[in-house]
């Protein structure tokens, strides 16, 4: 695999409180990195930086040019926005817009008329499972639709990479339970290389590739598990003896 995303000795301080210190993490294309830590160790901090939407102290972040260019040719996009797609959340659908005129926003925002727009977006609504809400407004879908969506806009931004800042977290169980087997579907098929925020143990083992753990203060990453398992992993997957392993690895770590 090749790499597509290189964020090296990151720091950042906060009114000088320390939040992080010395980070260094990449992504390789295609792959699904969960970054696993408790609420309010710096793990937003860190995506913020990661995003261009804020500069560090020090370090930088270097993102391939592109995937046709030699593996070591990359960019320095430090705190420049724009070059990564980044969904939080909350899924910031716009209400008094359509669903798919929201999910064409991107589309439209890049120059794509309207009418082009709302064609090309509709033509992924059945993949991601949202067939029949084009014209439906967001306060009339679920929860787990609404993300569904989102994950549909944020795809069709056509960045290399993605950040997901817990976009399943206000989901209630039984929703995010069917969310998770469908996310890992979609992930499979589209190939999006993702960066994935979660505080939860057993979402971090289901989709991911790899886990590093974001710990102490000021945050630093202290360990990286990669999850050998083939994907996607079904609800089965929690039950087994060797998904406890790694939970126990895990929660070692924390």
């Amino acid at each position: 695999m090749r790499e597509i995303l290189r964020a090296g000795h990151i720091k950042k301080e906060y009114i000088d409180k320390p939040v992080l210190e010395d980070i260094n993490l990449n992504l390789y294309e295609g792959e699904i990195v969960c970054l696993l830590g408790v609420s309010g160790v710096g793990k937003t901090t860190l995506f913020n930086i990661l995003s261009g939407l804020m500069l560090p102290d020090s370090g930088n972040v270097l993102l391939a040019k592109s995937l046709d260019d030699e593996k070591d040719a990359f960019e320095d996009i430090t705190g420049k926005p724009g070059h990564i797609s980044y969904m939080l959340q909350k899924d910031l659908l716009l209400p008094h817009k359509t669903v798919v005129d929201n999910v064409a926003l991107p589309l439209v925002l890049s120059g794509m008329n309207k009418k082009d727009a709302r064609i090309k977006a509709s033509s992924f609504f059945e993949q991601f499972g949202l067939s029949g809400t084009e014209k439906k407004y967001p306060v009339q879908l679920s929860g787990g639709m609404k993300q569904r969506a989102a994950l549909l806009r944020t795809y069709l931004c056509k960045k290399p990479v993605a950040l997901l800042d817990e976009p399943f977290g206000a989901l209630d169980t039984l929703t995010r339970e069917a969310i998770h087997e469908w996310y890992l579907k979609i992930m499979e098929e589209i190939k999006l290389s993702t960066i994935f925020i979660t505080h939860d143990i057993d979402e971090a083992i289901l989709i991911s590739d790899r886990i590093l753990i974001l710990k102490g203060s000021p945050a630093s990453i202290t360990d990286e598990i990669r999850i050998d398992e083939p994907k996607p992993r079904n609800g089965n997957f929690i039950l087994t003896e060797k998904f406890l392993e790694y939970k126990r690895l895990i929660k070692s770590k924390l």
